[in-house]
């Protein structure tokens, strides 16, 4: 028995392995995990003697499971590998502290800091000579020149500061979403029995061996083998990339593998490989291994086509339990948004991030034009001063002394781009961003894409399910029709007849999934808890109240010997269950939603408990009198049937056979009541102009009366409420195809849309988002829960899961998940997405101020006394430390109500309001006239020296210590006056309840006079009196008095003032996209940027880290252009085999040109939100369910998501 492995041997020989006293190894299951349909069967029966042995080998029962005793689970472990996929190391501090220093800004600093530190040094020995232009120094100058050095050092030194906030705060926002994803995988459990008990286990704790039950909507965690299903479907493309759903049995192909979805059905399987050792864990293995090579080839420069790519694909495919949160995080920042930007073309959703762009490039040519023309201005001077003017010759031991001034004026020049670039920016996108996602979280919205957090705040429409969003998802029985007899209450036992009450109990207690159960309250006194589906636990709670037992039914007929299941999904709308009956022939029950069973039933149980006819009038009559009245309370009506089949056995796939000539048993009404809080959050939102339509498959007066309890419809009111059908008709032509046109008449009043199916729910939602009506384009969002609204939770701009009842596959499709499954949740993310924009907006007011007069400034005084009177150091300190803090404190500020008593902000509202426009010239105008005249008047005003027009290594002056002085302090009381944008005119307002914001500007105080007191020459400071203190703090007080005048000013007097930072206008995107099948806006916008970004890089320059990404981009493109395909769309295009030996789908940029230009009868376009959709259909709305649910099957990384963010 030396070689296990062997499969020549019988199968009994290897009981006896030494693998642990396992019968069989690790190698042998991931073998037979490779095998698919009949050769794995094969492999199962032939080596392992049926499924039944190899349980028996792996020591595990099937229906009782493991034991569960910590030395078993131990060995497993030990043998057979952990359930968990080692995640990618984190980028080292240094390593972003190196990319950190990558800023083109900070580099041309520290390159003239060095020259100007090393000429610093350099005493030439014609250095007293008069003719080079410098004034005789005096003996106390001696010490001042030989502390020439600190400037340059400070400015070093600054930088050095710079880049370690960056790089600290890259780490902390790595560290973040580390825990975020942490968070993530702990939430993700799975139901394993141990034991013979069902338990939630966390995912990585499943081991080799366990019994786990499988339902629809699952994500399988690990590889494993059937043991019993019923009506299984699994949606495999993540995997093979084929998009059709695979029917899993025992006969057929009883192979499960980890990381694909459960289409329909439910079942049991046996774990038999975890990890590494699983399908995905070996691809993730093997893009480990190749991850390393990769580099080396990079390092040479060979081509690397798509191995990179499918490595991207699986490293950042969410099927695996381990999330890449590495390039997620990286996504954040602004620039390196750009980044991403320039290399993937997909879909961009956030509509800041194209605002922020072109703000950053215009801002960025101005600044760049300002510094040049100050660097000319200042090396002219100075040239036509001495050697034009005073005619002196150049003397070559002068050489250095001239350099030295010539690179004093590029500092200058340098320090005005600084400043001119609002370096704060992304800094404060990213910490509003990630500070609102952690405070999301408190408030039950777990955020996985972050730029979701701020487009919410743009949303005009929100689609919501009904159960468990507006409703508490805490179902009862409350009325019931048995036997001709409409009870309003729930009957007691003893009127029905007990061959009726029979039926009732196995009816409800065998057709319902085995998973569905009532437990015993938690607490004492407290409700039984409901597991499972909500529907069926209203049903078995309802035998339960009969004074009945279901477990005893289930006991007697345990889930084996069901003889065929057709379990509920959104086409069917019902679910039965066939058994075999003891004397013969089979008996299956049915139930569903009332009017669909009912139309399938032709006969009906009386009072005794006998047969009768049941014709289309008794039906009809029965509507009337009991099932609208019991929808108009708002209740949902569910039927339940049975069949006997007694001549043998039918057919059972010809389902539409099967499922007629039912008896009707009964008819029940199961109330779920609305959330008490609910109606006042849909209040909320119609105040803040967001309008709420509920899309539920309930019947259609069910959903009316509960859409008028929740408050979105009011009596009286001008809406419609329509059926799916009805919707269907009204918006299609006679071909089929969904119109524009006809959605756009139909979707302004639509309040309810009620019996709906999942296409019906994707076509209402990309209607509304590509409509043109109105003047701005909609921002939906939309609540889902079951694997059936993915397509409409990806096309939303953003999509909600629902944490508890949501399934893996609506999560995945999400770019928010609602841990507590409340509307509520989504009125909060609004707040939040508005504060986000309101904080950015705030900010950039601060910032503008302060870069315009700092530019003016430092232009006038540099042109007019050859020096810039706010020093190279000094400015840093003000723009990038300053600024750093500024953010952190103006982009913490807590959300208020008040936020929600305005009308979204719209995609083409700028950032920069004509307000904000006027606040930030009003003060700038205050602060330039005060700096001015302290530059110019304020030695005679404090009858101090003038520090103007100072030789080169003169000893800062009081004068100028003075203006920088007045300069932060004006700063610091114009960051209070930020806090309010809209014209407020009280700018203390919750000024306590934001603790961040008074710890930044006092620490910032504080620190201002430990630089003018102690700073000394680094600073180009020196030590001011009391007085001198005073009137500087005056000066700062009067910007609060001066934002009062401001603020009397009405906007709409002052017609000059424009806006900035608009999004890209309508026009615009057409004019871009015309030839263009269907323009996708967001998509449009992002190409724009792309295009600005181009244009802009060579000029601009200076967002951190643009310019490596750019090069490298640029590299790929030239080195591997097949490698310049997007991971975005492997993400997102399932179809896209990661397996070699399947054949690979060309990506949408490899054969752009003859996939746009030409197109092939029946290819499907790649679209970049994760569609195939046919040629014909050019309207790209609802495809058929087939093409539909290819994209419920998209699995992003649920960290995928930061990647997107800004």
């Amino acid at each position: 028995m030396t070689n296990p492995t062997e499969h020549a041997l019988p199968a009994n020989s290897m009981v006896e392995s030494h693998e642990g006293d396992f019968g069989c190894s690790v190698m042998d299951l991931r073998k037979l995990m490779e095998l698919r349909s009949s050769d794995g069967i094969n492999q199962i029966n032939v080596h392992y003697g049926g499924v039944m042995n190899l349980c028996r080998r792996l020591k595990t029962d099937p229906v009782e499971g493991l034991s569960g005793n910590p030395a078993d689970l131990e060995k497993r472990k030990q043998v057979f590998g952990q359930n968990f996929i080692p995640p990618k190391k984190p980028k080292t501090f240094l390593e972003l502290v190196w990319e950190a220093l990558q800023d083109v800004t900070l580099i041309i600093l520290e390159i003239a800091a060095i020259i100007s530190l090393v000429l610093s040094f350099y005493r030439p020995p014609g250095e007293e000579n008069k003719q080079c232009g410098l004034p005789v120094s005096s003996p106390e100058d001696e010490g001042e020149a030989e502390a020439g050095w600190i400037e340059g050092a400070a400015i070093l030194f600054s930088v050095i500061i710079v880049v370690l906030v960056t790089a600290f705060n890259d780490w902390s926002k790595e560290k973040q979403f580390r825990g975020l994803q942490n968070r993530i995988e702990k939430e993700q459990k799975f139901s394993v029995i141990r034991n013979g008990h069902i338990i939630q286990l966390p995912v990585a704790e499943i081991v080799v061996g366990d019994i786990a039950q499988i339902k629809y909507g699952d994500l399988l965690p690990a590889d494993g083998i059937l043991i019993q299903g019923n009506d299984l479907k699994i949606d495999e493309s993540s995997l093979t990339g084929e998009s059709d759903h695979v029917k899993k049995s025992l006969e057929r192909d009883p192979m499960l593998l980890s990381g694909t979805h459960v289409m329909e059905g439910s079942g049991r399987m046996v774990v038999t490989a975890v990890g590494i050792n699983s399908q995905t864990g070996i691809i993730f293995t093997l893009l480990g291994a190749s991850e390393g090579e990769e580099e080396e080839k990079k390092k040479k420069g060979k081509k690397q086509g798509v191995p990179e790519n499918r490595n991207k694909a699986k490293t950042q495919d969410g099927v695996a339990l381990e999330i890449q949160p590495l390039n997620s995080q990286e996504g954040i920042d602004n620039e390196e948004k750009e980044k991403k930007a320039a290399k993937l073309p997909k879909k961009e959703k956030s509509v800041l991030q194209g605002k922020l762009t072109r703000l950053a490039v215009q801002i960025g040519k101005a600044g760049l034009i300002m510094s040049a023309i100050t660097v000319l201005i200042l090396i002219l001077y100075f040239v036509i001063d001495n050697f034009v003017i005073r005619r002196r010759p150049w003397l070559s031991e002068c050489t250095p002394i001239y350099i030295q001034y010539f690179v004093k004026f590029f500092i200058i020049g340098i320090t005005v781009l600084v400043v001119a670039v609002p370096e704060g920016l992304p800094l404060a996108v990213t910490i509003s961003l990630a500070y609102s996602v952690k405070k999301m979280m408190k408030d039950n919205n777990l955020v996985r894409h972050l730029d979701a957090c701020e487009t919410m705040g743009n949303a005009t429409a929100i689609c919501s399910d009904k159960t468990g969003t507006l409703t508490m998802n805490r179902m009862t029985v409350v009325q019931a029709y048995i036997g001709d007899t409409h009870y309003h209450q729930i009957p007691s036992p003893d009127a029905l007849m007990p061959k009726v009450l029979d039926l009732i109990v196995n009816g409800i207690s065998i057709n319902s999934a085995y998973t569905s159960k009532i437990l015993p309250p938690e607490k004492e006194g407290g409700l039984p808890r409901q597991v499972g589906n909500k529907t069926e636990c209203a049903l078995l709670g309802f035998v339960t109240d009969l004074k009945q037992d279901y477990h005893a039914v289930r006991n007697e007929v345990p889930e084996e010997k069901l003889y065929k299941v057709y379990t509920f999904n959104s086409v069917r709308k019902s679910m039965s269950t066939v058994i075999e009956k003891p004397s013969g022939g089979y008996r299956m029950y049915s139930k569903g939603a009332s009017e669909i069973i009912l139309r399938k039933c032709n006969r009906i149980l009386d009072k005794k408990g006998e047969v009768m006819p049941f014709k289309n009038k008794d039906r009809d009559e029965m509507v009337r009198a009991v099932i609208e009245p019991m929808a108009s309370e708002g209740l949902r009506t569910i039927c339940i049937a049975y069949r006997d089949f007694n001549d043998g056995e039918p057919t059972w796939d010809n389902e539409n056979e099967i499922l007629t000539e039912l008896t009707c048993i009964a008819v029940v009404g199961i109330e779920d009541p609305v959330r008490p809080e609910v109606p006042e959050a849909i209040a909320k939102c119609k105040r803040a102009g967001i309008t709420v339509r509920m899309v539920t498959g309930d019947n259609i007066n069910t959903a009316r009366a509960i859409a008028t309890k929740c408050g979105i419809v009011t009596p009286g009111d001008d809406f419609l409420c329509l059926e799916g059908k009805e919707f269907n008709r009204l918006i299609r032509n006679e071909k089929g195809e969904v119109e524009q046109e006809k959605l756009d008449k139909i979707w302004p009043k639509l309040r309810v849309l009620a019996r709906s199916s999942p296409t019906d729910k994707h076509t209402l939602v990309k209607g509304i988002i590509d409509s043109t009506v109105g003047e701005q384009r909609q921002v939906v969002a939309v609540t889902g829960d079951g694997t059936n609204d993915g397509p409409a939770l990806k096309k939303a701009d953003v999509g909600f899961a629902m944490g508890i009842a949501g399934t893996d596959v609506a999560k995945e499709a999400s770019d928010i998940i609602l841990t507590d499954d409340n509307f509520t949740s989504i009125v909060k993310a609004v707040m939040w997405g508005r504060n986000v924009y309101d904080s950015i907006s705030k900010f950039l007011q601060f910032q503008l101020t302060v870069n315009v007069v700092a530019v003016i400034v430092a232009f006038t005084g540099a042109c007019i006394t050859q020096d810039s009177p706010l020093k190279a150091v000094q400015m840093l300190w003000v723009n990038l430390i300053m600024d750093t803090f500024a953010s952190l404190a103006l982009a913490t500020e807590p959300p208020t109500e008040s936020l929600l008593k305005r009308r979204p902000y719209g995609r083409n509202k700028p950032l920069i309001s004509r307000t904000m426009m006027k606040n930030i010239l009003g003060h700038a105008v205050y602060q330039l006239t005060v700096i001015f005249f302290l530059v110019f008047a304020g030695e005679k005003f404090f009858d101090i020296d003038s520090g103007r027009k100072a030789p080169l290594h003169s000893p800062p002056s009081q004068h100028y210590t003075i203006i920088f002085n007045t300069f932060v302090l004006m700063q610091l009381f114009n960051e209070i006056n930020s806090r309010k944008i809209h014209g407020e005119r009280n700018v203390f307002a919750g000024i306590f309840r934001n603790l961040i914001f008074c710890a930044v500007v006092l620490g910032t105080f504080i620190s201002q006079i430990l630089i003018v007191e102690f700073g000394g020459k680094p600073f180009s400071c020196t030590k001011l009196t009391l007085s001198q203190w005073f009137w500087c703090l005056f000066i700062g007080i009067g910007e609060l008095l001066w934002g009062q005048i401001i603020s009397t000013i009405p906007t709409q007097s002052l017609k000059f003032l424009k806006e900035a930072g608009h999004g890209t206008t309508k026009e615009e995107i057409t004019k871009d996209a015309e030839g263009l099948d269907e323009i996708d806006h967001a998509e449009m916008e992002l190409r724009r940027g792309q295009i600005l970004w181009f244009r802009g890089l060579n000029r601009i320059q200076t967002q951190i880290k643009v310019v490596k990404a750019f090069h490298s981009s640029l590299h790929e493109s030239i080195q591997k252009p097949k490698n310049q395909n997007s991971i975005h769309n492997f993400m997102t295009h399932p179809e896209f085999a990661i397996d070699e030996e399947v054949p690979r789908t060309p990506l949408l940029d490899e054969h752009k040109e003859e996939n746009l230009d030409s197109p092939k009868a029946g290819t499907g376009v790649l679209l970049l939100d994760g569609e195939v959709t046919p040629y014909a259909n050019k309207n790209n709305n609802a495809v058929d369910c087939s093409q539909v649910q290819i994209v419920a099957s998209c699995s992003e990384s649920p960290l995928h998501s930061l990647e997107t963010s800004v």
